[in-house]
């Protein structure tokens, strides 16, 4: 459930910057919680070509978010996988790389550090005493030298973090997660008459039928029919203020029976670039229950309602099995999408914004936003406004991190390092997932 305050704190940490492919915006707000637990990343200039974004939601302390958003750009960067131009690669292991981090002194330390305010003396007192100098530190890849000291033996954090990673190169996007952080990607649709055709088809009752994002203005009324889920029936309906932002199903064979069609400018449709990890999907129940796991009412041994996380180690004990098949994991879904000319905006946010808006909902009312507010971050802002409880308890209530990334015409930038075969509508996983959803996240840990 959480600890709550009397009232929230609404102040907002924001940040905005570009550079010659996109310009972003980023805010943060602890509203009802007791603590801020949620960390982020921007680093528009990760190389000359390359730009990096991260939201990492911490649960049971802020350490390890913080851990990562101090940490994790920087081993992608200096993975050998990274330099070889295997970019996807590079994003896996650096965050499986978090994990073997946090453990011993340097771990500790760092973390202590971080953390709470009890902690951050003794961090530092250790790190002057235990440090090892310049001399003495290991010859890694990663430059992450070991140190002897009094924690030597910490087997990393019982805390842990969701991270949502989008790495931008050109017309190159990567989009790692490991958790229920979730990465949106808002590309234009078409001008059509009515009804607004989506390409995906839907079969509903042994019929197809095409699924329809209604943005008609009153004047506009709609021949369709709304047809329920698994449902053949529907019932006749017309446009208006009353129907906006509804979905409608319309036959495949159907056409607008209107002799005065109008056209209802462009819309936008949200793509999930991630996918929530949650107890209960197939892939990850699996996962969980090989593992010597359980569920319980949501949550894995009935208190995490993440399936993946990074630090979180009291769920990855089992040393018969790889960090990949531990009940949690760390191991990121990676997927990379083409860039082309219709895509306009980027969202990556923590699911304090997921359990109060849908994917859908958000990229429309960024849209609405845009129209009068030319500062990404104020955008940022006003989701915040727009998403705070009146009262503490349920959805609303959480940390909120939300980073806002508008492309630039991506033909123009300069991608000369990497290929560009033509765009693709659908973004391909390097690893099995079902269905990104669209729907809220359930709390997070308490």
């Amino acid at each position: 459930m959480g600890i709550y305050l009397s009232a929230p704190k609404t102040e907002k940490a924001s940040e905005d910057g570009e550079n010659g492919m996109l310009r972003f915006g980023l805010s943060s707000m602890q509203g009802w919680r007791a603590s801020m637990e949620d960390a982020h990343a921007a680093h528009p200039y990760l190389d000359e070509s390359t730009s990096y974004f991260g939201v990492y939601d911490g649960h049971g302390g802020k350490a390890v978010s913080k851990f990562c958003a101090k940490f994790l750009h920087q081993q992608v960067l200096r993975h050998e996988a990274y330099l070889a131009g295997d970019i996807a690669t590079s994003l896996q292991k650096s965050f499986l790389r978090m994990d073997e981090m946090m453990r011993g002194q340097r771990g500790w330390r760092e973390l202590a550090v971080l953390g709470d305010k009890m902690e951050k003396l003794s961090g530092m007192l250790e790190g002057f005493i235990w440090s090892p100098r310049s001399s003495e530190a290991n010859d890694r890849v990663d430059e992450w030298a070991i140190e002897e000291g009094p924690h030597s033996d910490f087997s990393a954090p019982n805390s842990g973090s969701t991270a949502c990673v989008a790495v931008i190169r050109g017309k190159k996007l990567f989009v790692a997660n490991a958790g229920d952080s979730r990465c949106v990607l808002s590309r234009k649709g078409q001008v059509l008459p009515c009804p607004l055709s989506v390409s995906r088809s839907l079969i509903l009752a042994g019929m197809q039928y095409r699924p329809i994002y209604c943005r008609h203005r009153a004047a506009a009324p709609c021949c369709g029919t709304i047809v329920p889920e698994r449902s053949s029936v529907g019932v006749p309906i017309c446009g208006g203020a009353a129907q906006n932002d509804k979905y409608l199903f319309f036959p495949a064979s159907s056409a607008c029976s209107m002799q005065q069609q109008q056209l209802v400018g462009l819309y936008s449709l949200a793509h999930n670039l991630s996918k929530d990890h949650k107890p209960d999907l197939e892939l990850e129940k699996d996962r969980i229950l090989k593992a010597g796991g359980f569920i319980q009412v949501g949550r894995v041994n009935g208190s995490l309602n993440l399936a993946r996380a990074i630090g979180d180690m009291e769920f990855k004990q089992n040393k018969y099995l790889p960090a990949e098949k531990q009940v949690v994991t760390a191991d990121p879904d990676v997927t990379s999408v083409e860039l082309c000319d219709d895509d306009e905006f980027l969202v990556i946010a923590c699911d304090g914004i997921w359990d109060c808006m849908s994917s859908q909902q958000l990229v429309d009312y960024i849209h609405g936003q845009l129209k009068t507010e030319d500062k990404l971050s104020a955008v940022c802002e006003k989701v915040f406004d727009r998403c705070l409880a009146p009262t503490a308890g349920g959805e609303g209530c959480d940390n909120m991190t939300m980073i806002l990334i508008q492309l630039k015409n991506p033909s123009t930038s300069d991608a000369s390092a990497i290929d560009q075969p033509q765009p693709s509508a659908q973004p391909t996983t390097s690893h099995p997932a079902s269905d990104a959803s669209a729907h809220p996240s359930e709390a997070d840990r308490s």
